[in-house]
């Protein structure tokens, strides 16, 4: 592995008329994560386990016609609205927006042309650090949502093996928002090995109940006693067959405020990795790549099959604008929206 502390960019291809980029981020240890600004996306990051073995535990492509293809949105910033907005309706002061139904009657993942698929801009301040500013100007109405909205993501590799995500935006109408990454994660560095296996802990009491179209009810229910509960390290496989389609659900971290807490930890015995969550977000989808079947393939040409991968998606809860009692999405002209999540990496031997 090359060692240079930092970061690189190579030309990627070009979509939407604008070139596209890939970077790659090394810290002293040698991890490498790759990223593109189209869609703000890491392509991977590649660390050894306790073996030496050196493995990719992200699921991404090795070039942009993977991406192009329209993956399900693998490695990506996801918005407007990360997650779902119920059958593509909100008001805010009375006015009612209509957005993309483009998850069957609802609206997932900011519309049918969301963040995820946007070139964004970039910027090195410093290649000598693996540092990356990324920035995009969602325009008033685009996909539905109001107001002109600049949103950055500053993506940073530390020699703690953390891959930092920072989000900032700022609008000049109301507007909801809810930002996250959408990486797929498999510690085990081999999506022939499903994430049955691995364990996870999530610090959440409670969740919320979804009905059969994965909207939220707007009821906020306790784990306990259910195949819910990760307030102890679980086997994902556990209990996964108790719950219908497998786990796609909000979970309300036990947080007071928003200061940087741990939000989840997930280990994989056979490689020796743990990757801890660290968030300022009141919730985290967690998912199980439950609609994988084999049809989109590896770079090398492997079928991804159900359950290869997991998303521990940091969040706002879904369908929050049309829920009073949930936290609220909107972001005020004047007010600054700021967000930090950290995923951080570990072998134990």
């Amino acid at each position: 592995m090359e060692t240079k502390t930092g970061i690189a960019k190579a030309a990627w291809g070009n979509t939407d008329g604008k070139e596209v980029f890939l970077y790659t981020l090394t810290n002293a240890k040698g991890v490498q994560v790759k990223i593109t600004n189209y869609g703000g996306t890491v392509t991977s990051w590649v660390s050894s386990d306790k073996n030496n073995k050196v493995s990719n535990v992200v699921l991404g492509f090795d070039s942009l016609s993977g991406y192009l293809a329209k993956p399900p949105y693998f490695g990506a910033i996801v918005g407007r609205y990360g997650n779902r907005i119920a059958k593509g309706k909100f008001k805010i002061d009375g006015a009612q927006y209509t957005l993309a139904t483009n998850n069957g009657v609802n609206h997932l993942h900011g519309g049918n042309k969301g963040f995820d698929k946007q070139v964004w801009d970039a910027t090195i301040a410093n290649d000598s650090i693996a540092s990356l500013q990324l920035s995009y100007v969602s325009k008033d109405g685009e996909e539905g949502y109001p107001g002109n909205l600049k949103v950055s993501v500053r993506y940073t590799l530390t020699d703690d093996n953390e891959l930092k995500i920072e989000y900032t935006a700022e609008t000049d109408k109301a507007t909801p928002l809810n930002l996250t990454n959408h990486s797929y994660f498999n510690l085990s560095g081999d999506v022939a090995n499903t994430i049955l296996d691995e364990s996870l802990l999530i610090d959440a009491d409670n969740f919320t109940p979804v009905d059969s179209s994965l909207i939220p009810t707007g009821e906020i229910k306790t784990v306990k006693g259910s195949p819910f509960d990760f307030t102890k390290a679980t086997k994902i496989g556990a209990r996964i067959d108790s719950v219908k389609g497998g786990y796609d659900h909000n979970y309300v971290l036990n947080k007071k405020d928003t200061s940087l807490t741990k939000a989840a930890t997930l280990t994989d015995d056979r490689s020796g990795r743990t990757l801890e969550v660290f968030t300022t977000q009141p919730g985290m989808q967690f998912y199980t790549g439950n609609f994988l079947d084999g049809t989109i393939k590896t770079s090398q040409g492997a079928g991804i099959q159900k359950h290869a991968a997991l998303c521990m998606e940091t969040q706002h809860f879904p369908d929050s604008p049309n829920e009073p009692k949930f936290p609220t999405t909107i972001l005020l002209p004047g007010q600054k929206y700021h967000s930090i999540t950290v995923y951080k990496l570990s072998i134990t031997k």
